[in-house]
């Protein structure tokens, strides 16, 4: 079947004339209705349009075969959304009732990118509210499944873009990642998910959750998949001035580089109590793999780990504080009318936000508030950077950092709802990479025992450093088949 295929296989036979972009687009179509009322990644899908720009794609296709032109590798090749990227005449809701009905009226900096390369941007993806949460239940429109049990959270915010590719829905998707919610779902459903550097994606028509921490990433079933993704939404972009101008590599082509002579750390600091020893051990065995194929592996320390978490907190919730205020049911979205101003603005946000919403809110707005400011918000950003110098003097010592994604495999639904310092807990090893703005990448390691459950090896790489990354996530990925396996929830495709 089709959608069993990656983006590469598929863009084989695209652009061969083996299958049309139509083809591909009603294979996921008719995928998501097989399997989507039980995963609910999904929160909506334009079936007409999506087909309407595949017979565009079919077009273009067939005139470069005939004119024997190159043409893009994502071109015809559907690619899903979360609910918080901008696409041009498309809901917009960040899986929030006080933005529904909201469409937006413009596509972001990386949605144009797909289009521009041909690829067709492929339905709304279900996510915790405003990206906020670890293992999207905190959506207003209900939790999404994982594929590997459907009483299984598929990690968070971006738990919908992880379980659609882990279910065979769409050939990849685009997440966006805080403090892991990309490198988390991927780790928990069993693919590839790459966080890229800060800077390194445009964030124009990203909706905000935590300004200097957000980045838009991708997921896939293969790292030479993130590669083509990456390629294609990187570069400069003067709308977003967080955007750096720095030359997109040809990432695809030095994939085949190989880690020999190549330094990974082992920070001590990640490989801590309470870790599922499945966990450790196919961690480990992932690294003496490394190790094998010529890398160095040497022992690093991140001193300052421990704090990530609490300091991360502090300035993700102050940043969502200051973002969400734009939310007041005056300009768009849901409006709950009151007697004056301050009524309307009350009623329109305790209606329209859900509870982690307005938990984190509250915080934020505490730290930023007078006489807490230097007490919290300025202590968390001189932690910040000591962070960051942690990562800078291991990296004078190492290429690459290897850790665990996640402490354990996915979790069952509803066993961490009431206890938030537990959830929180679930992002303890993927924080740092963007307290520090490094780039980082998830992938398969291995499963536990019973019952059998993806397991994510997480590698970190220096700021811009994606294609050192990409080669030891490459190396590794083609030396084993833990990619190969399918998700055992649902029916195969």
């Amino acid at each position: 079947m089709l959608c069993q295929l990656t983006v590469k296989e598929l863009s084989e036979k695209l652009q061969s004339g083996e299958v049309s972009s139509r083809d591909a687009v009603q294979a996921c179509l008719d995928r998501v209705q097989s399997v989507d009322p039980q995963v609910h990644a999904f929160l909506s899908v334009n079936a007409e349009d999506a087909l309407n720009q595949a017979d565009a794609a079919d077009i273009a296709l067939k005139t470069a075969r005939e004119n024997q032109t190159k043409i893009s590798p994502l071109t015809g090749i559907p690619i899903g959304m979360k609910d918080l990227i901008a696409v041009e005449g498309h809901p917009l809701g960040c899986a929030s009732k006080i933005l529904e009905g909201f469409i937006s009226p413009y596509d972001a900096t990386v949605t144009r990118k797909l289009k521009e390369a041909g690829a067709i941007p492929f339905g709304r993806l279900n996510m915790d509210e405003f990206a906020m949460g670890s293992s999207t239940e905190n959506s207003a429109y209900g939790r999404t499944n994982n594929p590997w049990g459907l009483d299984l959270v598929p990690g968070g915010s971006s738990g919908g873009s992880a379980a659609a590719v882990a279910a065979h829905e769409v050939f990849a998707t685009l997440g966006s990642d805080t403090g892991g919610s990309i490198r988390q779902p991927a780790s928990f459903c069993g693919c590839v998910g790459l966080k890229p550097t800060y800077g390194r994606v445009s964030r124009y028509g990203l909706v905000a959750f935590a300004s200097s921490l957000d980045q838009i990433g991708p997921y896939t079933h293969t790292v030479e998949d993130s590669a083509i993704l990456l390629e294609a939404i990187s570069g400069h972009d003067p709308l977003d001035s967080t955007s750096v101008p720095e030359p997109v590599p040809a990432f695809q082509q030095e994939l085949k580089n190989g880690v020999r002579g190549l330094k990974v750390g082992l920070p001590k600091e990640y490989f801590i109590d309470g870790m599922d020893p499945e966990v450790r051990d196919a961690v480990e065995k992932a690294v003496k793999e490394l190790e094998s194929q010529g890398a160095e592996i040497v022992e690093i320390s991140l001193p300052h780990t421990d704090y990530a978490v609490s300091t991360y907190y502090i300035i993700a919730t102050a940043e969502a504080s200051a973002n969400l205020a734009r939310f007041e049911g005056i300009r768009y979205g849901k409006r709950v009318d009151g007697d004056d101003l301050f009524q309307l603005n009350s009623r329109t946000r305790g209606q329209g936000f859900g509870e982690e919403v307005k938990r984190r809110v509250l915080l934020g707005t505490y730290v930023l508030s007078s006489g807490y400011y230097d007490a919290y918000y300025n202590q968390a950003q001189k932690v910040r950077a000591l962070i960051f110098q942690d990562f800078q003097q291991a990296f004078e010592k190492v290429d690459l950092i290897a850790t665990p994604s996640t402490p354990t495999a996915a979790f069952k639904a509803g066993d961490k709802v009431d206890d938030p310092l537990s959830m929180y807990l679930c992002d303890i090893f993927t924080i740092s990479c963007n307290l520090a703005g490094i780039c980082g990448i998830s992938l398969p390691c291995g499963y536990t025992s019973d019952p059998q459950l993806p397991i994510g090896l997480q590698l970190l790489g220096r700021p811009f450093g994606e294609s050192q990354l990409l080669q030891a996530a490459y190396a590794y990925e083609k030396a084993t088949d833990w990619n190969s396996k399918k998700a055992t929830a649902i029916p195969a495709p």
